[in-house]
């Protein structure tokens, strides 16, 4: 499968988008944050449609403490809509204050209230002056839904707490990073994840920051602008949010894929130590860390060869992950991607960079996709592999396997391969502290696809 071109799509719709609006991603990152409670300037029906959504596609993660269907809202109605919202803004704002308890409080603006142009920074100014919340920090973030998805959400909002939030340091602090690019609930795995990655670069002797996981705290995000360097595991993700980092506090950064198994771990850890000029044994560490990945893997090699688990592979999968997987599946497993399909709106040159991303050993690389309505994904097969007259795909593509969310089950029944949903939104798993990041997370991933293809026989 060489020498593939990528397939380019004019996108005129989006069938059963994989995402939510900026304001819904903004909305899931505040309710991961430790200590803080988010406040929606937004109709009444905006909580309430993400929470649903969230629960459908986040391996049934919602709620919590001021998550959910508890979240603070103005719930602006035709009333704000003429006469403007802010003085019921500021009322909801103080009573929040008020009742809920929370270290860091953040506004957050719906398509709604956007348009109707209510000035939200002097509102928080306003309330700012009240002295009666001395230890309340008070953020506002635009973050109206036509801005973009959420995961652009994402990075509205963590910008918006650097710039209004994040201290600035007395010094900076050797050995500390930031860690920006997994964004909460968009991918159903964030916590394991995040500790995943924290994991591997903690390999290094850093003092790591992730911001979201049980081992953060919003001291660390206060504090957080003292880091030596900022690390974006995404090739999207947070970038922007490095580059306000930078701007203001002048951090330098840098970005990797989503590292996931051996390799991916490994090119991170020995980018991380070149940037930091680390003097440690990165290839010793990563040795150690390879010796005890393959061991593990060892035991299923007869299994593997004998039973056929070698798959030809079809990922349909946002950025991350469609980046990710596609290396592990080449890098790690040994399994042949043959078609690689991103579901999100990227601009041609973005385009251009994740395809050069997918290039497997030895020239190979699957056909690069980028269509926001993955149930064409049968038809880019069948141009690949054009059916018989039985209406079944040619042996060429048996055994196959199918990595994506969970709307691609059906395709997966079509083509007789085994499907293990990754990829938001994940709807046939309960997800709770699971990861695929690091050295560990990618033999849970092996652990996974061999366990869905054994199964399916």
């Amino acid at each position: 499968m060489s020498n593939l071109p990528a397939r380019y799509i004019e996108h005129s719709y989006i069938e059963r988008p994989r995402y939510f609006c900026s304001f819904g991603g903004a909305l899931s990152t505040l309710e991961a944050l430790p200590e803080t409670i988010p406040i929606l300037h937004a109709a009444g029906g905006c909580a309430g449609s993400i929470a649903w959504g969230q629960n459908g596609g986040s391996g049934l993660q919602v709620g919590g403490y001021c998550g959910g269907l508890a979240v603070p809202s103005s719930n602006v109605g035709e009333r704000e809509v003429i006469f403007g919202g802010s003085g019921r803004l500021a009322t909801e704002i103080r009573n929040t204050l008020d009742i809920m308890e929370g270290r860091l409080y953040v506004i957050i603006t719906s398509c709604v209230t956007e348009m109707i142009g209510d000035d939200v920074q002097a509102v928080v100014q306003e309330v700012r002056g009240d002295n009666k919340y001395p230890e309340a920090g008070l953020v506002f973030a635009r973050t109206g839904g036509f801005k973009g998805n959420s995961y652009y959400g994402y990075d509205i909002v963590m910008s918006a707490i650097a710039q209004q939030f994040v201290a600035k340091p007395a010094e900076i602090k050797k050995g500390r990073v930031n860690v920006f690019g997994i964004v909460p609930y968009m991918d159903s795995f964030w916590r394991g994840n995040l500790e995943g990655v924290r994991g591997a670069l903690e390999l290094l002797g850093l003092e790591v920051n992730t911001f979201f996981t049980e081992a953060d705290s919003l001291d660390a995000l206060r504090d957080s602008g003292s880091a030596e360097l900022n690390i974006v595991v995404s090739d999207l993700y947070g970038l922007e949010t490095a580059e306000t980092y930078k701007e203001i506090f002048g951090t330098p950064y840098i970005s990797s894929s989503l590292p996931i198994g051996a390799s991916a771990s490994a090119k991170l850890l020995r980018e991380t130590a070149a940037a930091l000029k680390l003097e440690v044994d990165v290839e010793a560490i990563i040795e150690h860390e390879n010796r005890k990945f393959y061991r593990y893997l060892e035991p299923l090699t007869d299994l593997y060869f004998d039973a056929d688990l070698q798959r030809y592979a079809v990922v349909i999968a946002d950025v991350n992950y469609a980046v990710g997987v596609t290396r592990f599946l080449y890098d790690d497993l040994g399994w042949l991607p043959v078609l690689t399909q991103f579901t999100e709106i990227l601009s041609d040159a973005q385009q251009l960079a994740l395809t050069e991303k997918l290039a497997g050993p030895g020239g190979q690389r699957p056909l690069a996709v980028f269509d926001t309505n993955a149930s064409e994904a049968g038809r880019y097969l069948l141009e690949l592999y054009p059916k018989r007259e039985t209406d079944l795909y040619v042996d060429s593509l048996t055994p196959a396997f199918v990595v994506g969310s969970s709307l691609e089950r059906d395709l997966a029944l079509k083509i007789g391969a085994p499907h293990l949903s990754v990829s938001f939104p994940v709807a046939n798993r309960a997800v709770l502290n699971r990861g695929y990041t690091g050295f560990a997370g990618g033999l849970t991933l092996a652990e996974d696809l061999l366990s869905a293809a054994v199964a399916a026989r």
